[in-house]
């Protein structure tokens, strides 16, 4: 029978929560016929969502209210290039 567990995935800084969270994942661990396959993802949350979701603000992506902002996405480096005009020949 398939098993179902939320296990943490990363544990970081909110400076929403203003305290360290815990972000986790629901895996999926199939069945002992099928012994060789990974676990699937279901779901993500954070530990703190609950808590976070009764503040007057929406909250991230990971407590399920705001579905833009990622407090823990790796920043993106854009070229320094970018937007400007090219130079004249």
């Amino acid at each position: 029978m398939a098993v179902k567990m939320w296990q943490t995935i990363k544990v970081s800084y909110c400076q929403r929560a203003d305290k360290e969270v815990s972000l986790e994942a629901e895996l999926l661990y199939p069945d002992e016929h099928l012994p060789d396959q990974p676990p699937r993802i279901i779901a993500h949350r954070c530990a703190y969502g609950l808590q976070c979701n009764l503040n007057m603000e929406s909250g991230c992506v990971w407590a399920g209210t705001h579905p833009t902002y990622d407090p823990f996405a790796e920043a993106q480096a854009v070229p320094k290039d970018k937007g400007k005009s090219k130079k004249p020949r």
